[in-house]
């Protein structure tokens, strides 16, 4: 259940504990927002981002808030049942993962050629300089994973049965496009002399000007961009199953963006939800945990107060540069190897950065957001991919 913060202009709901001062700092601005509609909800993995925490929920009437979107538009989450059970799947466990981090490429890494022949997504591209300039390079970028907190996992149930997951985004296509459109806010800004500081982060377009419309149609295509990546990657992964299980065949995957914007009903208003770091609960959801720990499958359960949504993921505690301050190298791969889980990771000298201790527990997290979310299946890694 959430918590009420009534000194702004409008209601802060925060499920779980606060974030900390700067994040909710943050959230205040939200808040004080002239467009901003009804509330601001925080979701449980609620963490400091650009302009708005990541893991908030923000309905605003008439704009568009590229930093409320977030810089890797479309990041998401792909989730199937292998139908594997696991005691077969450890035997090969290595091997497959290996498959999969020479196929699939990682951190900085593109494919040599382009992979446009393989979708019809770049037959749609919008008419928009900004956008078309980047189209070469990203169609070498779809199916490739990135770095960061992006991973590909091997997972289990209770019982004992493999899953697959992975979480990535629109790579450097959406960065550029967030990067892009958050200047063209700030000078829109400046210009019709905006109410929101410039020092806020909160950089606005008008959803019916010709920029808030085109930022909204760059923005879809970047999250097809995102879904379709995901994909990719997905057919890589269940190839590397299916050598060693012609038999088997997986269920269905499903896939679940969480950094976007759409245009929604709430609270007697058309708004545009913003949900940076945050998942639209309704039909099957996944909220994966840090890297070593358990993650979850649960049936959204569409509350108004959460705008419908609920938490993306764990959420930070520590920053990148704490975790690999605080944490060695050797700790966390001697944790993983402790939990069984096997790490194929390139460059291991960031591990820290994703470590279990630099994350919240995403049992607290589930527990805060049982009214948004009902946990169906819980799943504990025994695998993992990162850039």
């Amino acid at each position: 259940m959430y918590t009420t913060i009534d000194t702004e202009s409008i209601p802060i709901y925060v499920w779980g504990e606060p974030p900390d001062e700067q994040a909710m700092a943050q959230t205040r601005h939200l808040a004080n927002l002239p467009f901003a509609h009804h509330h601001v909800a925080m979701m449980a993995d609620a963490h400091v981002g650009y302009g708005m925490p990541i893991g908030g929920v923000l309905a605003a009437i008439g704009h568009v808030i590229p930093h409320a979107v977030g810089l890797d538009i479309g990041c998401g989450v792909r989730t199937w049942c292998t139908n594997v059970p696991l005691k077969e799947m450890l035997d090969v466990r290595d091997r497959i993962l290996n498959d999969i981090q020479r196929s699939v490429p990682q951190g900085h890494e593109w494919h040599r050629a382009s992979q446009a022949g393989r979708t019809d997504l770049f037959g749609e591209v919008p008419d928009v300089p900004a956008l078309v300039q980047e189209i070469e390079r990203a169609e070498r970028q779809v199916g490739t994973l990135g770095s960061g907190n992006h991973f590909i996992e091997l997972q289990v149930d209770t019982d004992d049965i493999v899953w697959a997951m992975v979480h990535s985004g629109s790579r450097n296509l959406g960065k550029q496009m967030g990067s892009h459109y958050n200047a063209v806010a700030k000078e829109e800004n400046v210009r019709t002399g905006s109410d929101v500081p410039i020092e806020w982060g909160l950089a606005h377009l008008a959803i019916d000007s010709e920029k808030g419309a085109e930022y909204l149609e760059v923005m879809d295509f970047c999250l097809r961009f995102a879904r379709e990546n995901r994909r990719f990657m997905a057919e890589e992964i269940q190839r590397a199953i299916t050598r060693h299980f012609p038999g088997i065949e997986p269920t269905e995957a499903f896939d679940v963006h969480h950094n976007y914007a759409s245009i929604e009903h709430h609270y007697g208003a058309d708004v545009v939800i913003h949900r940076k770091g945050a998942v639209r609960a309704r039909g099957l959801v996944a909220v994966p945990g840090s890297m070593g720990t358990a993650s979850y499958v649960g049936i959204g359960l569409a509350s108004p107060e959460s705008f419908e949504s609920c938490s993306h993921g764990a959420g930070r505690v520590m920053g990148r540069g704490e975790a690999k301050r605080r944490l060695s190298v050797e700790h966390v791969i001697t944790e993983l190897k402790e939990r069984d889980v096997r790490l194929f990771k390139v460059k291991k000298r960031d591990v820290a950065e994703e470590a279990p201790e630099a994350y919240k527990d995403i049992e607290d997290v589930m527990r805060w957001q049982r009214d948004l979310v009902e946990p169906k299946v819980k799943l504990r890694p025994i695998g993992v991919v990162k850039g």
